[in-house]
């Protein structure tokens, strides 16, 4: 029970340092919750906090605020994470409705998570070596010319125009267009490729030169565009809310966004669906963002993990706001993405 009260401490001096950017007192916790208890067990329990480190008093006042192990456990022993509000989720839905094209999707993504965070939004594009082939279209054009279209579960959608050698009947585009399906719709683009490279001895000979300009067209939208090291960032104006803390916060973060690496690295890696990752000051691993903290998830298509999304913030941030706002983006996208 006496573990459970000064938990309950803790969440309060935590939501009420995020509210007020004050240090807080006992005084204070008394007046705004109702913990049930003396104002004097309020204060053994604060100082049993700041004995273990889960707060700190960062100057001769009264008041004390949490340290990042404070954050940490707090964000650990969440019960739940808040509920977006229905004008909040309504506003997600809205904004990535009208998405035409994956590169839309990302820049209203990072646009709506800014908004609902007041927080630095970072969106990674989808990878291309994560995706897979959903469909793969050839149709004959005049003359000599064929047009491919290729789709991926990113909902990626790729054009080529080919110039053959000669005209392709329609028995060998149909045969092609077959035997590629089978091959490669359900595989990961680079195991796709494979197995197009392994698809041209399997046509006669007369029939080859068609089949393998087609087949290396193929094989080059596959691979060549490199999507995984793009992301797109938002929110900057979001860092004036912070004026006070242009050393500890604005500076390093708007370094870090110079660094396209550093971001990418913030985000972690799209290791499976709907894993939220929380990391909180020197978790971080960057020295210059310890006064920072990073909420992050996965976003994908048919449960698959294709990229990651997160926010940048200080440490005192909404915790529960932002991981909900994180999460529910990424559902979203995932979704946004599945239906295009």
């Amino acid at each position: 029970m006496a573990d459970d009260r000064k938990l309950d401490v803790l969440r309060a001096i935590v939501e009420d340092y995020v509210a007020t950017q004050e240090p807080v007192g006992s005084r204070a916790l008394v007046e705004r919750h109702n913990l049930g208890v003396s104002p004097a067990t309020i204060r053994n329990d604060m100082a049993v906090l700041e004995e273990e480190g889960f707060i700190a008093q960062p100057h001769t006042s009264a008041g004390r605020i949490p340290t990042d192990k404070g954050y940490r456990l707090f964000v650990d022993k969440l019960a739940t994470v808040k509920n977006l509000s229905a004008a909040e989720r309504r506003a997600i839905e809205t904004f990535l409705t009208g998405a035409v094209d994956v590169d839309d999707v990302v820049q209203r993504s990072v646009k709506v998570l800014a908004q609902l965070t007041n927080q630095i939004a970072i969106v990674q594009y989808p990878s291309l070596t994560r995706s897979t082939v959903r469909h793969i279209e050839i149709v004959p054009l005049e003359s000599t010319r064929v047009l491919l279209v290729v789709i991926t579960s990113s909902g990626r959608v790729e054009q080529r125009i080919i110039e053959l050698g000669s005209t392709p009947s329609e028995t060998l585009v149909s045969k092609l267009r077959s035997r590629i399906t089978a091959s490669t719709i359900g595989e990961r683009l680079p195991e796709a490729s494979l197995r197009l490279a392994d698809m041209i001895e399997t046509f006669a000979l007369e029939d080859r030169p068609i089949v393998t300009s087609i087949v290396t067209t193929l094989s080059q939208t596959f691979s060549n565009e490199r999507s995984d090291e793009r992301i797109a960032v938002g929110g900057t104006a979001n860092l004036v809310r912070f004026g006070s803390d242009f050393d500890i916060f604005i500076k390093p973060v708007l370094e870090a966004i110079e660094e396209q690496v550093v971001l990418l690295k913030l985000l972690g890696e799209a290791t499976g669906p709907n894993s939220l990752l929380v990391r909180i000051g020197n978790e971080t691993g960057y020295e210059g963002l310890s006064g920072t903290s990073v909420v992050s998830t996965t976003y994908g298509a048919d449960e698959q993990a294709l990229a990651t999304l997160g926010t940048v913030g200080p440490m005192r941030m909404d915790y529960p706001g932002t991981m909900a706002a994180v999460s529910a983006v990424a559902r979203y996208v995932g979704h946004t993405l599945a239906e295009s």
